[in-house]
């Protein structure tokens, strides 16, 4: 008769789940934290640089104004203080919406620029511009109407009992081209002066908001970040396809239809402020996800990322070209190269459609 043997049982399935996720949530609040600090770095270097130079310490004393220095605080808070605020607020915007985009779409080609969303809120701006002789807030309204129309337009175009990423992609890359045309003509009829105007902010650049436009901005974030973040565990559910999200029982279209909403204010407030600069929302968060590893999908860390990289496209487009240049000329000769590669992959690895 044999003794039977006692062995000590390994980890549970729980356990290493518990453990996995302890690991991504670890990884994940620490590239957070350093994006926080790559994009706090960067922008004081925004604000360092320049034909009048100045230090960091200068930079930071005056912009929380702990010092009082006439000539320092006139260069920091009248000049460069905007530009920096406006890079950081509209690139956080884009960034966070770009990734919603992808993952609410299951496609990494989803993004604002290419689905209409932009395109619209260029063609209401520019319309104002040219046919109204708009400016300010109210410029700021009108393109934030035309992106919620274009949402509007391709939503209802894209309903076939349910809305597919393939489908709203399609028929938002349309959408786009009809705008795009549409402002084109606008344009067209326009006088030089306006012409030159509208052209200028449908290139993209973060220098010309006020600063009611910029409070409007960072006003919508402060409010709509966490309303992503919230929205965030709908999104993961939604994102293994509508029936495993309802068999979960998320509400997938109400989920969808807040995500988009969400989504949509958060880059039309960005191109109010800075005109459509170009693929800074493709781009944001597949570099994101590439640091988190693991933990994909954080849309603070996407949003961190996308302010990071427009803050490096603005000091570039002033300070390393022979001329200074609209940030969105910077962004879309980065950018180009990015989309022709990602073309290429998904196609090899037959994502592509």
């Amino acid at each position: 008769m044999t003794t039977p043997t006692t062995t000590t049982p390994g980890p549970t399935t729980v356990d290493a789940l518990r453990v996995t996720r302890r690991r991504r949530n670890a990884r994940a609040l620490a590239v957070t934290g350093v994006l926080a600090v790559a994009v706090a770095a960067l922008f004081v270097l925004t604000m360092m640089v320049g034909s009048f130079r100045l230090s960091a310490g200068e930079v930071i004393a005056s912009a929380l104004h702990l010092t009082d220095n006439p000539s320092v605080d006139f260069v920091v808070r009248e000049l460069r203080l905007p530009t920096a605020a406006s890079a950081l607020t509209v690139g956080c915007a884009l960034g966070a919406s770009g990734t919603i985009f992808q993952q609410l779409l299951r496609n990494p080609l989803a993004s604002p620029d290419f689905v209409g969303i932009s395109a619209g809120a260029g063609l209401a701006a520019a319309g104002g511009i040219v046919l109204l002789d708009l400016g300010g807030l109210v410029l700021s309204a009108f393109a934030l109407g035309g992106a919620v129309v274009a949402a509007l337009l391709m939503y209802v175009l894209a309903w076939r009992d349910g809305v597919t990423g393939y489908r709203f992609i399609l028929i938002g890359i349309g959408v786009a081209a009809f705008f795009t045309g549409l402002t084109g003509y606008l344009l067209t009829r326009a006088q030089l002066s306006e012409a030159r105007q509208a052209m200028r902010w449908l290139t993209g650049s973060v220098g010309q908001a006020s600063n009611s436009e910029l409070q409007l901005l960072a006003g919508g974030l402060l409010v709509l970040l966490p309303v992503a973040v919230l929205l965030q565990r709908q999104l993961r559910a939604i994102e293994l396809g509508d029936d495993t999200a309802r068999a979960l029982g998320a509400r997938v279209e109400l989920g969808r239809a807040g995500l988009l909403a969400t989504a949509v204010i958060l880059v039309a407030l960005a191109v109010a402020v800075a005109g459509p600069i170009a693929f800074v929302a493709l781009v944001a968060g597949p570099i994101a996800n590439r640091l988190l590893g693991p933990a994909t999908g954080g849309v603070v860390a996407a949003a961190l990322t996308g302010a990071a990289l427009l803050l490096s496209a603005d000091l570039v487009a002033a300070h390393l070209m022979p001329t200074p240049l609209p940030t969105g000329v910077v962004t879309g000769a980065v950018g180009a190269p990015y989309l022709l590669w990602l073309l290429a992959t998904t196609n090899r690895q037959g994502a592509g459609g």
